[in-house]
């Protein structure tokens, strides 16, 4: 089985694959946004057009992830790797028990972040093969972190944990892939690079009853309740990343027809991946299936000269961004929003291909 588009077969896990009716959308309006004569890219944060983008981009967010009205949406710049640092300074104070439940390479990130402003953090529970299911919870911290879908390791919840405490979800690799109940987080936050945007902007919810939890006396760059006032415009917001974001968002709506659907075409990519990897004499996913992401499948070849015929003949394909993580080794498919169930048939009709040839 070849590949036989014109485009390669973007596997990559970040920046992910954007769907082509988003990108068509984006250069036919990029000369000229609603009828101003210029680029959204170059029409000033302060203009009407860009504030109603920021407040529709909101809006539509909020509507499909079933948002109450009361929660604060927020599109900042810095990652998910500056929110390591804003989560504990906005929830926490110095020397404040904060939990984590470390599942591999972001959550160490986090934890160590943590650690850097001076926080008593305490691991939960740790484990970088499967998803953990006992956590050791402190009833007295000040929050429960968890990273709801891990790339580099290729585990996901498939059930949220119940928490005593505020629970705080990294979702940056599978926001709006799925349903989740909302209601069980305090504090949400996702760089849009994978699952609902390009890189350069990140989501962050907060429920009003997490304002409440809020420190006093924070810089006000760092302070969430700085960009709530300012509306996602304290500076000069990502305002071309928060545009793809609500291209996003209408993709997901008119296209897939809403999360329940954009869930079915993920577990279905999926399966199908994880079927072909089980049956291969050639291939081995480690991860149990209780906890196998949709987003991230990593997995790894029995012998050293498959890997690498495998690799080249991926190269060869367009088969691209197929390698794993450099940290794990081995190989890593990333399934986002807008890899379709025929690139995933692709996929796995060209590794039983090559097992055919190599097995």
């Amino acid at each position: 089985m070849v590949n036989n588009s014109p485009n390669p077969l973007n596997f990559y896990a970040g920046p992910g694959k954007l769907p082509k009716k988003v990108l068509e959308r984006i250069q036919n309006e990029l000369l000229d946004y609603q009828g101003t004569g210029m680029s959204v890219m170059e029409i000033s944060h302060r203009a009407p057009q860009i504030i109603e983008l920021i407040e529709r981009t909101q809006f539509k967010l909020r509507k499909l992830m079933g948002l109450d009205p009361e929660d604060d949406i927020l599109f900042l710049q810095g990652g998910g790797s500056l929110q390591f640092l804003m989560v504990p300074m906005n929830l926490s104070h110095l020397g404040d028990p904060v939990d984590y439940v470390d599942t591999g390479y972001w959550t160490s990130k986090a934890i160590d972040a943590a650690r850097s402003l001076g926080r008593d953090v305490h691991i939960c529970a740790q484990d970088y093969e499967q998803i953990p299911e006992l956590l050791d919870i402190r009833d007295h911290a000040r929050y429960l972190h968890i990273c709801t879908n891990n790339t580099v390791m290729g585990t996901q919840w498939q059930q949220i944990p119940d928490s005593p405490i505020p629970l705080v979800a990294d979702m940056s690799s599978d926001i709006l892939s799925r349903k989740m109940g909302i209601d069980q987080f305090d504090l949400i936050y996702a760089h849009a690079q994978k699952t609902i945007g390009s890189a350069g902007v990140t989501i962050v919810i907060i429920p009003r009853k997490t304002q409440n939890l809020m420190l006093e006396g924070l810089t006000p760059f760092f302070d969430y309740r700085a960009h709530i006032a300012a509306k996602s415009n304290y500076h000069t917001p990502p305002v071309f990343a928060i545009y793809i974001v609500e291209c996003m968002l209408d993709w997901l709506k008119d296209e897939i027809g809403g999360l329940e659907n954009m869930e079915i075409i993920n577990h279905r990519k999926a399966r199908l991946l994880y079927e072909t990897l089980d049956k291969s004499q050639i291939f081995r996913c480690a991860i149990p299936a209780k906890s196998r992401s949709m987003m991230n499948v990593v997995f790894s070849a029995l012998d050293k000269n498959i890997e690498n015929a495998f690799s080249q003949a991926c190269h060869e394909q367009r088969i691209l961004g197929i390698d794993g993580h450099r940290s794990k080794g081995g190989f890593r498919a990333s399934l986002y929003n807008a890899v379709t169930l025929e690139e995933v048939t692709t996929l796995s009709n060209f590794m039983i291909d090559f097992e055919r040839q190599y097995g």
